[in-house]
């Protein structure tokens, strides 16, 4: 396989073409723009840009429901508006891909600036329970895998599943090997109109398309639940350095950070999650080995509390705020992380 230098967005509309992506819809937008731009130029794959990311969502939704591989791309403020028919595809159990290029915010904020803002947002943007699966690669090669990825995961767990990027990593230029040898998972469900099937937002059981009955709808969460338990169990996909000297601190961080991050693990053992959410049980062995755990993430700390709920115990955190990466400002706060708990 022939090398190529690629951008990440490139990448990832590669990746989505590798997989089998029919159908895209999508809005431009600092810094995911060159997604949809690249996309128009595959000849196999059907692409709108529509008026709106509230347009593109559902337009996805109803591509695939149609019995298409669909997928939409989107940064911040597309992926707010997102938001209600996210959680629409979770309920009428819709296979998508939804890439988020985060840059900094809220509202419009600092567009052409890379940020980890939205990483909460993936789990509890929408209304309701709902269990997604978010991927977010650190480089440009992880970007072309876990696309593949992504889609796999979709068509699995028959939900949307959420790949995660941020203004430097699809930004960055890499020489990668495009592998297209990747096994697809193929859908086995009949598209809307050809099979006894009726989709709805509504609660519902099988064979009731709507019911208020408090058990049918416990039986509903339960079940879109253990699915998705059940489907992230097979990406159980993170990375562990541990430190070669003797050391009680655990540094962890993810995406863009994640890269400098590795500057420090001859004095730090390292754990950067790959698959976000869920969060992978392993840190709950790899943890505990730690007397001092420090998250650095591009954030007010939103994994940092994900983590503290995970392991019943507080850690450190270095907030790396407005789009600036910084390693002699990393350093200097690694050094005196105790007093920087909290922004």
């Amino acid at each position: 396989m022939t090398k190529q230098l690629l951008q990440g967005n490139h990448a990832i509309a590669l990746a989505a073409e590798v997989a089998g992506l029919k159908f895209f819809a999508g809005y431009p937008i600092t810094p995911a723009s060159e997604i949809i731009h690249e996309m128009v130029n595959k000849k196999h794959i059907k692409v709108l840009q529509m008026e709106d990311e509230i347009a593109s969502i559902n337009a996805v939704i109803g591509a695939s429901l149609a019995g298409l591989r669909a997928m939409t791309a989107t940064s911040g403020p597309g992926f707010s508006l997102m938001q209600e028919s996210i959680g629409l595809a979770h309920m009428m159990e819709v296979p998508l891909v939804i890439v988020n290029v985060q840059r900094v915010g809220p509202s419009t904020g600092m567009p052409t600036l890379p940020a980890q803002g939205d990483v909460i947002q993936c789990i509890h943007g929408s209304h309701g329970d709902y269990f997604p699966i978010v991927f977010y690669p650190n480089s440009v090669s992880e970007l072309y895998k876990y696309t593949v990825t992504a889609f796999n995961a979709a068509e699995e767990s028959m939900s949307p599943v959420i790949l995660l990027s941020d203004g430097y990593i699809s930004h960055l230029y890499e020489t990668i090997v495009p592998h297209r040898d990747f096994q697809t998972k193929k859908r086995d469900r009949q598209p809307l109109g050809a099979g006894n099937r009726h989709f709805t937002g509504l609660s519902h059981e099988d064979f009731v398309p709507k019911t208020s009955d408090v058990d049918n709808y416990r039986r509903l969460i339960t079940r879109l639940h253990e699915k998705q338990q059940l489907t992230a169990q097979r990406y159980n996909d993170y990375e562990y350095f541990e430190c070669s000297k003797d050391t009680d601190t655990l540094l962890i961080s993810y995406g863009a950070l994640s890269r400098i991050a590795y500057h420090f693990k001859d004095a730090f053992s390292l754990y950067r999650p790959i698959r976000m959410f869920p969060v992978v049980e392993e840190i709950k062995i790899i943890a505990p080995r730690y007397k001092r755990i420090i998250i650095m993430e591009m954030n007010t700390g939103q994994y940092a509390h994900e983590i503290e709920r995970i392991l019943h115990r507080e850690v450190e955190f270095i907030p790396i705020l407005g789009g600036r990466i910084d390693l002699v400002e990393i350093n200097q706060k690694l050094l005196g992380v105790n007093h920087d708990r909290r922004p």
